[in-house]
């Protein structure tokens, strides 16, 4: 469409909107014609930073400085970054020097403002309402490179800090097996880690050992069917479960092994904290980690939140990449920033909500890191106000889709499927869903 097409009655919204339809439409065009190949299995593992409750994308990654008090509030500044021409908030001042390392996607796009709808699209990359329960990015992530891809590790391959999104069942259909293993505790305590079922609090190793011997020394019925081959599972199932707790595999929590300047550096919060465990359990070879950073659903005095989580999210984001990068890891690991919506722009300023904002998922920001992907980029835009889509849509399963590609994950491959029905990882194109296309320009 070009600008004799747009009809002279239409209002600058309508023509923004007309304009953004033709872009996409172009895109899928273009795609269609000659998509360039995504190098396949670049990367070997995920670190999914989840923004639960939604991050606004105008006081984050797409700022609007020149919007107004009414949408931007006091976080109404932005500030150069690392790399020409990308502007962030400038709350965010560390990961404006890492702005190399990580591209913005500024059209995420489903149109959802349910959180337990969007938490499902956004994670599992499908739409709801279709009759299945489909697993998330992390079960097919352990399921593909974990269980089935040679992974040997004790720790399971998908490991989720500190608490469950619970929002939705993150296995689905592939069963308990693949539901992430949830840390609890707090990385940030001022004492121990306290893992579920790997730290008992307040009790020594020495303890530990004792506890296992003394159980073992009462069990006879164990030691009369050493044969049989349900004791030996058994007995296999102990050894490992001790191993994680008594040996080296279990230490992997342990943040005392790290250097104090470097837990200063990712700040000593419980969001800072996790992102230092999630680098070491990558540095263990565990495929998905996913860092549940909660606080994000700020209906009510959002400023006063950011104050304190912008500022914390800035330390322990960019430190993560600074540090993965250093270590050898970023070009192997993608780091995955993102909630299940973003906030509305406009500031809801009047009782009882005293300057907060609503759920939007008309559009949103994601962030893309290592693993293949390419660093100082921005996709897609918003308009001035950061209210509509004007270029470039993305949707989850375009993200997800990318992201399984670089992982050497097949879309087209096959599920199991509890009742034999045959689906896919990812949509097919028989399955009408509507797309920008996969994240080409990125990787």
């Amino acid at each position: 469409m070009n600008k004799s097409e747009i009809p002279m009655t239409m209002n600058r919204r309508e023509a923004m909107k007309t304009t953004a339809v033709a872009a996409a439409g172009w895109w899928l065009a273009e795609r269609a014609v000659a998509a360039p190949a995504i190098p396949s299995g670049r990367a070997k593992a995920v670190i999914q930073i989840w923004m639960w409750g939604g991050p606004c994308h105008i006081d984050t990654f797409d700022p609007k400085p020149n919007a107004g008090h009414d949408y931007c509030g006091e976080l109404d500044k932005d500030i150069p970054t690392n790399v020409d021409g990308i502007r962030i908030n400038a709350n965010l001042p560390l990961l404006a020097k890492q702005a190399d390392k990580f591209s913005i996607i500024r059209s995420m796009t489903h149109g959802n403002n349910a959180h337990e709808t969007a938490s499902y699209i956004v994670q599992t990359g499908r739409k709801a309402g279709d009759g299945q329960v489909w697993p998330c990015a992390g079960a097919i992530v352990a399921y593909f490179k974990g269980y089935n891809g040679g992974y040997k590790g004790l720790i399971p391959p998908y490991v989720v800090l500190t608490r469950p999104q619970g929002r939705f069942s993150e296995a689905g259909f592939l069963g308990n097996r693949y539901k992430p293993f949830a840390t609890g505790g707090d990385p940030s305590s001022r004492t121990r880690f306290v893992v579920e079922g790997v730290v008992a609090e307040g009790i020594t190793e020495e303890r530990q050992r004792a506890r296992r011997d003394l159980m073992l020394g009462l069990d006879s019925l164990r030691a009369r069917r050493r044969d049989d081959p349900a004791v030996k599972e058994l007995e296999q199932a102990d050894a490992q479960a001790y191993d994680l707790i008594l040996g080296d595999a279990g230490k992997v929590f342990d943040l005392s092994e790290e250097k104090d300047e470097l837990r200063e550096r990712y700040g000593r919060s419980r969001f800072g904290q996790s992102c230092l465990v999630a680098r070491r359990l990558i540095e263990r070879g565990v495929p998905y980690v996913t860092i549940n950073y909660e606080g994000w659903d700020t209906h009510k005095l959002h400023f006063q939140a950011m104050r304190r989580m912008l500022p914390e999210l800035d330390k322990g984001f960019a430190t993560l990449l600074e540090d993965l990068h250093q270590r050898g890891l970023l070009d192997s690991t993608i780091v995955w920033w993102s909630g299940e919506f973003g906030r509305t722009p406009r500031v809801q300023w009047e009782p009882p909500w005293n300057g907060g904002r609503n759920h939007f998922g008309r559009v949103f920001s994601a962030v893309v890191a290592g693993g293949g992907f390419k660093g100082g980029r921005v996709v897609g835009a918003t308009d001035e106000k950061g209210e509509n889509l004007v270029a470039r849509p993305v949707y989850p399963w375009d993200l997800l889709g990318t992201m399984y590609a670089l992982l050497g994950i097949d879309g087209a491959a096959k599920l199991p499927h509890p009742q034999g029905k045959t689906v896919t990882v990812f949509p097919q194109p028989d399955e009408g869903y509507e797309s920008g296309g996969l994240l080409t320009e990125l990787v």
